[in-house]
């Protein structure tokens, strides 16, 4: 478990490093995207990535890996939009606010893969790419049916354990991309 930690922290740092990156050039606009829009994103790049997967190519020289640093970052963004709402302005947190809730929201991700990896017996290490592929699209598609029903659910978790999960999953596949 301590190699998986390490290995999560490792992943985490990149996607923040992008992710502050392209604050400093971009600003918070993405604080105008409502979450279906997010979850939309996430959709994209999660689809692009099952394409290429089963067509064996790709005519865009943008590694996959890229595509999964990408559902890290807008499940992040998912994740503060669903705690703070959807902002008219989109320069309404500085950098150094929006840094610390990344970070916040991150460990959140974390804590929940450091308990689940105890009860699973980190069974994700013996799938493969493309299952946690298709586990991402299955809690968008998730996500979407919940945003539908207007939040509301049932018996089921809501949008942000959904988002939670999707950021670990694609944890995960960067992490199985980087040990190959």
């Amino acid at each position: 478990m301590e190699n998986t930690i390490a290995e999560y922290d490792s992943i985490i740092k990149k996607c923040e490093d992008i992710f502050a990156k392209k604050m400093k050039d971009y600003g918070s606009a993405w604080r105008i995207l409502r979450i279906s829009s997010l979850t939309d994103q996430i959709f994209i790049k999660a689809q692009r990535i099952r394409s290429i997967e089963q067509k064996g190519e790709q005519k865009i020289a943008e590694d996959i890996s890229n595509e999964f640093v990408g559902i890290v970052n807008y499940a992040v963004i998912g994740l503060i939009q669903f705690d703070l709402g959807v902002s008219d302005l989109a320069e309404d947190l500085d950098y150094n606010e929006v840094m610390n809730i990344f970070s916040k929201h991150a460990n959140i991700a974390k804590e929940l893969m450091i308990a689940k990896n105890h009860d699973y017996g980190e069974a994700w290490r013996d799938m493969r790419v493309s299952s946690l592929t298709d586990l991402i699209l299955q809690k968008i598609l998730r996500v979407k049916q919940i945003e539908d029903n207007h939040g509301a659910t049932l018996i089921s978790e809501g949008v942000d354990a959904n988002y939670l999960d999707m950021l670990n999953y694609a944890v995960f596949a960067l992490i199985k991309l980087e040990n190959k």
